[in-house]
């Protein structure tokens, strides 16, 4: 596996290389390398060194209408995955339409995940289990940018989480996370609506609304005849009804970056879902945090920027359940304090520290990170 892996990034690196002619063809890249170490005053435990992951990103233009988008992305030395691949036609100045694996637009790092572009090693964890990033699937609709309003928007249709496969997917530790497809063998019962407005009106802000409506996906209506009333029955038992919503802020001066950002997730037929699968799935997910960071060089004519940071998130994947009890350890408050070294725009050192606070966990373990950021 490994071996067919280097081969197929090798293949990848020589194209890129051959190509560097062609005016159309842009190339990049992004990835981090992390140090994570759990940190507990009872328990000793080993630190974890992953090359987390490592993304080439390979564009083409190939008329003044028609652009292409992939991200391949190598992710702990041993998968493969694409992050992103649609086709871009330019309508007119103000909408676009994409076609082919897309990005949900939802939040602030599922769509500007890049290493770099935010503080901490690590995605915040609202992201992760509440979001959750990366999130992908495929897709199309129309996005553009309607600049008397200042005012950009993304509409798509696009194949859900699944929750149904053989087996049930969905757990109430991870929320919807374990259900990403991302183009992997999709599968698709019902097209989702996932959609975004962001506004740029004032200097230095931007604000997202951005939500998430449909149905998850189950293999049980695969070959389903009309009149089987008791097999519909079991296929609607293993199906969820989403709804996200999310709103989000950014707002930079004078070296203050801030950020926050808020979901929340209602899920619906959980009861049924939970009674068919065995499983825990709450009926309500939510999450917030808020972050507040100074470059401390701004001043400087380096062009490098050392920027502190603070961050606090509270999230929750039972923060309510039906006819199952409430797991009080999938609450939780993390504050994370950090720094971050822009050696370059692109090259970034991180370090920071996590602490933890699970409700009703009583070993609390905390965490210090490392790591490297690039982008290019």
């Amino acid at each position: 596996m490994r071996s067919a892996i280097i081969i197929f990034f090798s293949t990848i690196f020589i194209t890129m290389v051959s190509a560097q002619g062609d005016e159309n063809l842009t190339i990049g890249a992004y990835g981090q390398v992390d140090y994570n170490q759990p940190v507990s005053g009872d328990v000793n435990y080993n630190g974890n060194l992953d090359v987390h992951r490592v993304v080439v990103l390979m564009g083409y233009q190939f008329n003044e209408k028609t652009r292409l988008v992939t991200e391949i992305e190598y992710e702990h030395v041993e998968e493969v995955y694409l992050e992103q691949a649609y086709l871009n036609y330019r309508l007119n100045p103000s909408i676009n339409f994409r076609a082919g694996l897309l990005l949900i637009p939802m939040g602030i790092v599922n769509e500007y995940h890049e290493s770099p572009t935010f503080n901490g090693v690590e995605r915040p964890n609202v992201d992760k289990y509440i979001i959750p990033t990366t999130w992908r699937e495929i897709g199309a609709g129309f996005s553009g940018n309607i600049t008397n309003l200042k005012l950009k928007y993304q509409a798509y249709l696009v194949n859900g989480f699944k929750s149904y496969d053989g087996e049930g997917i969905l757990q109430g530790q991870y929320g919807l996370r374990k259900g990403r497809q991302k183009a992997a063998k999709s599968f698709m019962t019902y097209p989702n609506f996932s959609g975004k407005l962001d506004f740029y009106g004032v200097h230095g802000l931007n604000v997202g609304l951005s939500t998430y409506l449909g149905k998850t996906q189950s293999t049980l209506y695969d070959g389903l005849q009309d009149g089987e009333n008791v097999l519909e029955k079991q296929a609607d038992s293993s199906v969820v009804d989403v709804r996200l919503f999310t709103m989000n802020a950014k707002y930079q001066t004078n070296g203050w970056q801030f950020r926050g950002q808020y979901t929340i997730g209602s899920l619906g037929n959980v009861k049924e879902y939970n009674a068919f699968t065995g499983l825990d799935l709450g009926s309500s997910i939510t999450g917030y945090y808020a972050e507040a960071a100074y470059n401390i060089l701004q001043t400087s004519s380096s062009g490098q920027e050392l920027i502190p940071f603070i961050r606090y998130e509270k999230y929750d994947t039972h923060n309510q359940t039906d006819a199952i009890n409430r797991n009080k350890q999938y609450n939780r408050n993390e504050i994370t304090l950090g720094i971050g070294w822009k050696m370059a725009n692109g090259a970034m050192l991180k370090a920071d520290y996590q602490l933890m606070d699970w409700e009703d966990n009583a070993e609390r373990v905390n965490r210090f990170n490392a790591g490297i950021a690039f982008m290019f």
